[in-house]
């Protein structure tokens, strides 16, 4: 018991590190401000995704009436919100690499394969950046496809779900997370309790399933099929094991009525005896981890998306702030140095950082003595030491490793000045990695490195570890 309670407590640790640094608030703000002004194309930049399609190309491409409905439905993306959404991976909650999740099914008459929306992630050598694309896939084989981005997955498909992604429908996520079920948004969390079903006892493990969704999001699934009545459906339980579900459904009845769909067997085999049958997503495989955070007591209302917070905390959603805890933009406050028996300040001054009380002449000489090998005064080494080794690395390291180099500059700067020039060291080493990382993306999407003829993929850096958990748990959706 203590042992799952520790993994547990990892795993929630693991997902609220994520929520506090993965999607900033300065993000979130930005894009929202885009989005509500009717640019969307602004909102998708400011959120760190790039537009692979052009809605004249496709209008002649596909036909007018479907770069209508992709017009409307970008309008309706947040981006941000689906940045929120993405799948992870731990131990440090990047963005799952290489992967392409479905959006928008556009089934047009006359056509075999639908015309799909899908967000798609670099693979993992050129993933620097954290960069998420907007694409078109047609389903017509890969040769129209960029080398290095993969096809759709059944796995990781929000075309059911467009609560994770649509601004104006995020509000079901209350019903579709089960936030309205008898634990509530603030109850307990995990597959135990009333509300979970008697077939959920066939589970070789518990784990964060949201088994009293299951038989509704089965039927959604079957339900966009063909299958009305019902059907069978795999879910996926880890590499090898699948369970297989029987699901019937009332006809002309809701999915979201808890008595509507009903599960008629549910049977754990291998991932093997389940081909060519519909897989439910991890979107709704998965107990949403902002609920469980929520039921945990880990994260108040004011620390979620704030379209998260409204649909799961309507009552009592605020507007994120727009930081974490100290204003990393703001002005620092001026340090204090013992200096040979004195207590001296160092701050940033016409944006350089400076010590306050000594004279020019003197930081001249103590300059010119450090440069022979002599030992500087104790402010001139706080200086350095900031500008080399400062004590705040590993939060900028996070923040660039999640893409958000806005935050990291703005961190640098209120310590060490706008105008600093950086010595080197730690800090000038992860500015340096991080502009490398994006220049690396830069070229794979130009089709310049990577796959192709000739080429092969640059082996990715060594990454220092930048979360403060390893849990072995591999981020569940």
């Amino acid at each position: 018991m203590l042992i799952g309670t520790a993994f547990e407590d990892s795993r929630l640790s693991f997902w609220l590190r994520v929520r506090e640094i993965a999607v900033p608030p300065l993000m979130i703000e930005t894009a929202t401000a885009r989005r509500t002004a009717g640019d969307w194309a602004g909102a998708c930049a400011a959120a760190g995704f790039d537009v692979d399609l052009d809605l004249r190309t496709v209008g002649r491409l596909y036909g007018k009436g479907l770069a209508s409905r992709l017009r409307a439905d970008l309008r309706r993306l947040a981006p941000d919100l689906l940045r929120w959404h993405m799948p992870r991976t731990a131990p440090d909650g990047f963005l799952r690499p290489g992967t392409s999740v479905t959006l928008v099914r556009y089934d047009e008459p006359g056509r075999t394969r639908p015309v799909r929306l899908v967000a798609r992630t670099a693979p993992a050598w050129a993933e620097g950046g954290q960069r998420i694309s907007l694409a078109l896939w047609d389903g017509y084989g890969r040769e129209a496809w960029p080398p290095g981005y993969r096809t759709p997955d059944r796995r990781f498909r929000l075309d059911l779900h467009r609560h994770l992604w649509d601004a104006g429908r995020s509000g079901e996520l209350r019903v579709r997370a089960g936030a309205d079920g008898p634990d509530g948004p603030s109850g307990p969390s995990g597959p135990s309790g009333p509300s979970v079903p008697q077939w959920a006892s066939s589970l070789p493990d518990s784990g964060p399933y949201a088994v009293d969704r299951w038989a509704a999001e089965a039927a959604l699934l079957l339900g966009a099929r063909g299958q009305a009545e019902g059907g069978r459906v795999a879910v996926r339980l880890g590499a090898r094991r699948r369970l297989l579900l029987r699901v019937r459904t009332s006809p002309g009845a809701s999915v979201d009525a808890d008595r509507s769909p009903e599960v008629l067997s549910a049977e754990v085999v291998r991932a093997g005896a389940c081909a060519g049958l519909p897989v439910l997503p991890d979107a709704a495989t998965w107990v949403l981890p902002d609920l469980e955070l929520l039921r945990g007591g880990w994260i108040a209302s004011d620390g979620l998306h704030p379209l998260v917070a409204a649909a799961l905390v309507p009552t009592g959603a605020r507007t994120m702030s727009v930081v974490h805890g100290a204003d990393v933009g703001a002005p620092a406050a001026a340090r204090v140095v013992d200096c040979r028996g004195a207590r001296h300040r160092i701050a940033p001054v016409d944006g350089v950082l400076v010590a306050l009380d000594h004279d020019p002449v003197e930081l001249r000489r103590e300059e010119l003595l450090a440069a022979l090998t002599g030992t500087p005064l104790p402010c001139l080494q706080a200086i350095d030491a900031t500008h080399r080794r400062p004590d705040w690395i590993t939060d900028v390291r996070e923040q660039l490793a999640h893409g958000d180099s806005v935050g990291a500059l703005a961190r640098v700067e209120s310590v060490l000045g706008a105008g600093a020039r950086l010595r080197d060291g730690d800090l000038r080493d992860a500015l340096l990695e991080a502009a490398r990382q994006r220049v690396e993306h830069g070229l794979f999407r130009a089709g310049l490195t990577g796959p192709g003829p000739g080429r092969e993929p640059p082996v990715p850096p060594s990454r220092p570890a930048t979360h403060r958990t390893r849990p072995r748990h591999a981020a569940g959706h």
